[in-house]
């Protein structure tokens, strides 16, 4: 039992090399594949992106199903990913050209069609993500960027919440000062 818990099936490079170059893979794949890829996810998206982790399974563990062997498999990417982020870090420039660049999709309240169908991204998926960050349409939006790491960041038309709340209270301590005043003037003209 211990033994095929924890004797490795293959050589100890082969178990480090495997996840190495399934994730160079899968950053390449996923790269090209689209910004929306990364977190806009539709169910077919999900579905996809389940079923690629299932099928580079056996690429990176290969015949060895110990315990030690998966151990140093997920050892081996967290290493290789700290490693790349570190390094892209250092290099902005590479880290564009591996992450891409942000993409104005709303600009002015115009929204860029040909930026849409670019990154495959339907109206009605548009108006859902605005929706999820309070936006009751697209007509309220002034600005949207879909930044390279796939997030949608949106930018209103009109002012937020706490501005309007702030102008509120405003009209209304104006409105209560004009009431005091009046009643001053009321109980001067009284008393007099």
């Amino acid at each position: 039992m211990w033994k095929d818990m924890f004797v490795m099936g293959l050589p100890l490079a082969e178990k480090i090399l495997r996840p190495i170059i399934v994730y160079l893979f899968l950053i390449v794949g996923l790269r090209l594949s689209g910004k929306r890829e990364l977190a806009q996810l539709n169910p077919f998206d999900l579905v996809v992106l389940l079923t690629l982790s299932n099928t580079v399974q056996n690429a990176i563990i290969g015949e060895d199903n110990s315990v030690t062997g998966g151990i140093i498999g997920a050892i081996s990417l967290l290493v290789v990913n700290y490693l790349v982020v570190r390094f892209l870090y250092d290099h902005r420039k590479l880290e564009q050209l591996v992450e891409g660049q942000a993409d104005v999709l709303i600009e002015n309240g115009k929204i860029h069609l040909g930026h849409l169908k670019k990154e495959l991204i339907t109206l009605e998926m548009l108006a859902s993500a605005a929706r999820k960050q309070g936006f009751d349409s697209l007509s309220e939006v002034q600005k949207c960027v879909l930044e390279p790491g796939g997030t949608l960041c949106f930018i209103g038309k009109k002012p937020g919440t706490e501005d309007l709340r702030h102008h509120e209270i405003l009209e209304h301590l104006g409105a209560m000062r004009k009431e005091l005043a009046l009643l001053k003037e009321i109980r001067g003209e009284g008393t007099a």
